[in-house]
């Protein structure tokens, strides 16, 4: 979950900075949309390597932008909220409403990018990869 996090401040920081640069030239919303797709393969690349310790695949990396699916609809309509109804700052609104997202983002991250595709291509029920590496059949696996 730390890993999760330092990746999602990353993350953020690199949403909200292209967020900033693009809003100058994009319409808010664009500018959002352009932001949140960068940050989003950035975040896949972060969350395959370092927080799930997995490898990428392309399976995984076309299978990611669903995880995402949830957090954009949350917070776009969030964003859309706040800055139409709410009147909250348009540069301040992005990073409220993703607060909101980020349980959804980690569990549904978590399970694509620790849950193999089976032979047929269907999602196979395996265990979760544990931080500390695969199980060893000579080894019972700790408790997480």
């Amino acid at each position: 979950m730390a890993r999760f996090a330092a990746v999602g401040v990353v993350n953020t920081a690199t949403f909200y900075g292209c967020y900033l640069a693009l809003r100058g030239w994009l319409p808010y919303f664009a500018a959002y949309t352009v932001a949140f797709v960068l940050s989003m393969t950035g975040s896949f690349f972060l969350n395959t390597y370092f927080t799930y310790r997995t490898r990428p695949s392309w399976r995984k990396f076309l299978l990611f932008p669903l995880t995402n699916l949830t957090n954009y609809v949350v917070t776009s309509v969030g964003v859309y909220a706040l800055v139409e109804w709410a009147r909250v700052d348009d540069r301040v609104a992005p990073l409220a409403a993703a607060i909101v997202a980020i349980p959804f983002t980690y569990v549904l991250s978590r399970r694509i990018l620790t849950r193999p595709a089976g032979a047929d291509g269907s999602p196979r029920a395996e265990g979760l990869q544990r931080a500390d590496g695969p199980s060893r059949p000579d080894r019972p696996a700790r408790a997480t």
